[in-house]
């Protein structure tokens, strides 16, 4: 902080240029363009592929209101489909009966820190590009590649919370296109080609220099602080096994990044009030999926159901997990769990 304080230089400068380099090595991926958001890397995303105003956009219906707004300010119109009941991942078979002809995009959501079915959301896409939702995802893999380098362009999110979380917001954007990444870089500052010469119809979407420095501090610790996660999410397995509670499943091929750990727990109010009493905060990711969300009703009027998206907002609740839960915080949760679990059904 104190260097890039220092520096004089707070807007697009050396910082956010070696953490581009260092974050697109990481991931194994060709480029990386930092913005001001996750939500903005899916409109820059969107507005680099040419999608705009009578364009439609699949997504999920049971991702976070983000995705949703993202499509939005690109112009193009979102639609969803449902998901895998197993994983809450996009279901491939309801993505291609939500394909019209006006789609012009698929945006999976890797949610939770598990990889979307990419190859399945691949075949059934076809020629329409993909643009992986990798907010929740910094680190997960799928059959050995890891999460924004497998389809057009990656979408990431550095908010505080984030397993990669900067100190305010932040977002970056990643593909193996050069074309795509040049017209990134154009559309994140104003469509500007030189000073004061503006080529395209651009926005203000910069990741600054403070929050390079931080995510470039904190990277190189990302992986172990990841394997951390996993362990706690063991743990938490190991507490609700042969109880009524049910961890999502973690798929094969896959390497999850627990971003959060997710269970379907019978009677869920009267679960996480027992928790609460034992001083353990739980939340629910989502409480509602998209189309039941006031701002987005219209979208309940889509191409397919949406059931499971439905039913899966009345069962999942979050356990606490990140990677400073100390072991004895992490015994409380699981013995707290456990108990809340399998108390009787009223």
């Amino acid at each position: 902080m104190e260097r890039v304080v220092d520096s004089g230089w707070y807007v697009l400068g050396s910082e956010g240029e070696s953490f581009e380099r260092e974050f697109a090595a990481w991931l194994g991926a060709r480029h990386a363009v930092g913005c001001g958001s996750g939500t903005d890397a899916i409109e820059l995303a969107l507005r680099a592929l040419g999608i705009g105003r009578g364009d439609e956009v699949i997504t999920q219906a049971n991702t976070c209101v983000p995705t949703i707004a993202a499509i939005a300010r690109a112009g193009a119109t979102p639609v969803l489909c449902d998901v895998e009941p197993a994983a809450a991942t996009m279901d491939p078979e309801s993505l291609a009966a939500a394909i019209g002809p006006r789609t012009r995009a698929v945006v999976p959501v890797h949610l939770y820190g598990q990889c979307a079915d990419v190859d399945g959301v691949l075949a059934q896409a076809g020629n329409l590009p993909v643009v992986e939702d990798c907010a929740q995802a910094h680190g997960a893999r799928f059959q050995g590649r890891t999460a924004g380098t497998m389809g057009r362009i990656g979408a990431f999110s550095f908010y505080p919370t984030k397993n990669l979380g900067a100190i305010g917001d932040g977002g970056a954007v990643v593909t193996a296109d050069a074309e795509l990444n040049e017209r990134l870089r154009l559309l994140r500052q104003y469509g500007q080609t030189d000073r004061y010469r503006h080529e395209a119809e651009g926005i203000n979407s910069r990741l600054d220099e403070l929050q390079a420095a931080i995510l470039r501090t904190k990277l190189p610790g990302l992986e172990m602080a990841n394997e951390r996660r996993r362990t706690i999410a063991a743990a938490y397995d190991d507490a609700l096994a042969d109880t009524p509670a049910d961890p999502l499943e973690r798929l094969p091929n896959r390497s999850h990044a627990f971003h959060l750990y997710v269970a379907r727990v019978p009677e869920r109010e009267r679960f996480q009030r027992t928790m609460a009493e034992q001083g353990i905060s739980t939340l629910i990711h989502y409480p509602l999926p998209i189309h039941r969300q006031p701002a987005y009703a219209q979208l309940a009027e889509g191409p397919v159901a949406l059931g499971t998206s439905e039913r899966l907002a009345k069962e999942i609740v979050s356990l606490p997990i990140w990677p400073d839960l100390t072991a004895a915080e992490v015994e409380a949760v699981c013995g707290a769990a456990r108990e809340a679990a399998m108390q009787p059904a009223t």
